[in-house]
């Protein structure tokens, strides 16, 4: 943030000023909609993920509680699995908030 101190008063870019006013309010309210979006694409990419990872039982394993079904992940694997679900998730839920359909 651009602020230049002048004395005992701090003044705001001018910029930032001006940028401000033209950006409308786009920010959505929280739903339990795009959370049970994020909750479903997170674990459908743990179920995926540590199937394509090349070494995924490289580590530590993760304690889950179906370790078959989730092919029993290392923590690097899990957490690949939780970042890409998250993306793929936020992905879902600002698209379908564009859309109109949450």
């Amino acid at each position: 943030m651009n602020v230049f101190m002048l004395g005992e008063k701090s003044v705001i870019s001018s910029l930032l000023l001006a940028v401000q006013a033209t950006v409308p309010n786009s920010a959505a309210e929280f739903n339990w909609t795009g959370s049970a979006i994020i909750i479903g694409s997170s674990i459908l990419a743990l179920l995926i993920i540590p199937r394509v990872v090349r070494y995924p039982h490289v580590g530590a394993k993760m304690p889950l509680p179906f370790p078959s079904l989730f092919n029993n992940p290392s923590v690097g694997s899990f957490l690949a699995a939780m970042s890409t679900g998250h993306l793929i998730g936020i992905g879902a839920v600002l698209g379908l908030t564009n859309l109109g359909v949450i």
